[in-house]
């Protein structure tokens, strides 16, 4: 019976050991992946660590200090050097953990270096979907993304309906990607592959198809993809709104030009009530559940001009960042695309202080009514 539990055991243990080379955060192909790889292997270690040492000061003192082999029960009463001991020692492992931890929490914050300029991306999550505008060279992809091996990827992130989380487990972890806000976060890949992303924030039933791949290529096949799909259909307003229904199948597409043309998603949140209005779709639920009844192929309404709905543009002097499909993704434009940035921090700041403020006061009329 014991040599049957073993073996049951060990080939458990095979199982699971054998299932390690299929999670992604354990076979990382970025810097930042890499990273959090050794901070994962690290802390396992330090853990497993703790545990073995733990248990053999058990074995010992139950040994040691059994009943049969002591006529009296121990008796102790503040003892300093113990008590010094057993707050020292969880106090000096947090350290050892809290150290490494930070440091890469804020070198994350930070692009890797590189000699060359990063691709600018911006990923948009809608319709249980994501869309990849890339505005200098004028493509925009559905459900994939092509970047070029060992050079930065700095994504956009914007969302035009439920706050969402984009990872790219292979690459780094995740971040928030909000409407009304853009969010800037840098990848990068060390070799070429197909990677798995997605949407790692659950939020309703199409949660699970909102994935897309990562496809790493060589700075040529990269330049020879650009070219391919510069030749492709533009993406006309039409098209694209139809895309933010969750109706619509989530297949990977390609197209030239880009959203951006038409639609600042950050600066009009609303933006995606009027493409459902346009396709006569009603959401029957918060969470957007696919129901189809009623939807028509072509749009009944005129397509939506710019506009500004999201009231910190105006607080911040902030215009949408429009990037027509003939215009050039220069200087200037970057330079909007910092003072947005920037901008966007201090909202984000003043947001932190208005939920502080309103902790504090909700907190004071708590006391006040205990008084």
């Amino acid at each position: 019976m014991a040599k049957l539990k073993s073996i049951l055991l060990m080939s458990t243990l095979g199982i699971l050991l054998s299932g390690c080379s299929n999670l992604e955060v354990l076979n990382p192909k970025g810097p930042m992946a890499e990273d959090q790889h050794f901070l994962i292997i690290f802390s396992i270690i330090m853990m497993v660590f703790i545990v073995i040492v733990v248990s053999i000061l058990f074995l010992i003192f139950i040994i040691k200090y059994r009943k049969t082999k002591n006529e009296t029960s121990g008796t102790m009463h503040h003892n300093v050097i113990l008590e010094a001991v057993w707050f020292t020692i969880p106090v000096i492992i947090l350290v050892i953990l809290a150290v490494p931890t930070i440091k890469s929490l804020y070198s994350y914050e930070k692009p890797p270096k590189s000699d060359e300029d990063p691709v600018v991306i911006y990923a948009t999550s809608a319709g249980y979907k994501w869309f990849f505008s890339y505005p200098d060279e004028k493509v925009e992809t559905v459900n994939h993304v092509t970047i070029p091996e060992g050079r930065p990827v700095l994504f956009k992130l914007q969302s035009m309906d439920m706050m969402t989380s984009f990872w790219i487990p292979q690459l780094g972890g995740q971040k928030y990607a909000m409407t009304s806000m853009t969010m800037d976060w840098t990848l990068q890949a060390n070799e070429t592959g197909t990677f798995k992303g997605r949407n790692s924030n659950f939020n309703g039933e199409g949660f699970s198809r909102q994935t897309f791949n990562v496809n790493s290529v060589s700075s040529k096949d990269y330049d020879k993809w650009v070219s391919k799909s510069q030749k492709r259909k533009t993406i006309d307003q039409d098209t694209f709104d139809h895309q933010l229904l969750p109706t619509t199948k989530n297949q990977e597409l390609t197209y030239s030009g880009t959203h951006l043309a038409y639609v600042d998603p950050a600066a009009d949140p609303e933006y995606i009530f009027h493409a459902f209005k346009r396709y006569r779709y009603e959401p029957k639920d918060p969470n957007f559940y696919d129901e189809s009844e009623g939807v028509t192929d072509k749009p009944v309404l005129p397509a939506r001009k710019v506009t500004v709905t999201n009231p910190n543009y105006e607080r911040h002097g902030m215009k949408p960042t429009i990037l027509k499909n003939n215009e050039k993704y220069d200087s200037d434009f970057k330079k909007e695309e910092e003072h947005h940035m920037d901008e966007m921090e201090k909202i984000q700041e003043d947001a932190k202080s208005e939920d502080e403020k309103q902790d504090k006061q909700s907190s004071n009329n708590n006391h006040g009514g205990d008084k």
